[in-house]
């Protein structure tokens, strides 16, 4: 039951207390460039969501053995980088295969997952707050839950948008920017919360 109510905490506190986009601003390439539609912010987050927890469990694999017995710590950041770009490829190719018009929405976003930072955050902060094997899975898997949550609202504001009447000047990137800051403040209500 200890480890039920810890899952839950950690579920709440990677979603929306720590999300990587809004608090820690990592990944927000993507989040500002595939939140046009909600249909390619969906099949992004999914993406997202898999590539974060399988590559928390490989990164935590090789340096727990591979670098950390070798001594060699200090080429985390291009084991890890290497791995979430090998995991990027299968899960590109994937996609490419299973629903060609995903494939398609999501264009060039779908190779920057490689370069996410949140992607290569959440590998880093795993090793960092020394989490466990199963505990780096579920912290992957949350972190990209709550990307997906800002991404799908995002999309869906964005979309709203489209049909009000915003000003010429404020039309595209400008009002995008304004709405990730609004969000950001709102999410940064959570901060207050006590977990545990």
């Amino acid at each position: 039951m200890e480890y039920i109510a810890k899952i839950l905490i950690m579920a709440v506190s990677s979603i929306f207390i720590n999300n990587f986009v809004l608090s820690r601003f990592l990944g927000l390439c993507p989040y500002l460039g595939v939140s046009k539609k909600l249909d390619s912010a969906f099949g992004m987050g999914m993406a997202v969501i898999f590539v974060m927890a399988i590559a928390s469990a490989f990164t935590w694999l090789i340096n727990a053995y591979l670098l950390i017995p070798a001594g060699l710590e200090y080429l985390q950041t291009i084991a890890f980088i290497l791995t979430i770009a090998a995991l990027v490829q299968f899960v590109e190719m994937f996609i490419q295969k299973s629903a060609p018009a995903l494939y398609k929405s999501l264009g060039v976003y779908l190779p920057l997952i490689t370069t996410n930072c949140a992607v290569l955050g959440v590998a880093v902060i795993n090793i960092n707050d020394h989490l466990n094997f199963l505990d780096s899975i579920l912290n992957g898997f949350f972190g990209g839950v709550g990307f997906t949550v800002v991404l799908l609202m995002m999309a869906g504001i964005r979309e709203r948008l489209e049909k009000a009447e915003v000003p010429k000047s404020m039309q595209g990137m400008p009002i995008a920017l304004i709405i990730a800051g609004c969000m950001a403040l709102a999410f940064l209500g959570f901060a207050g919360l006590k977990l545990g």
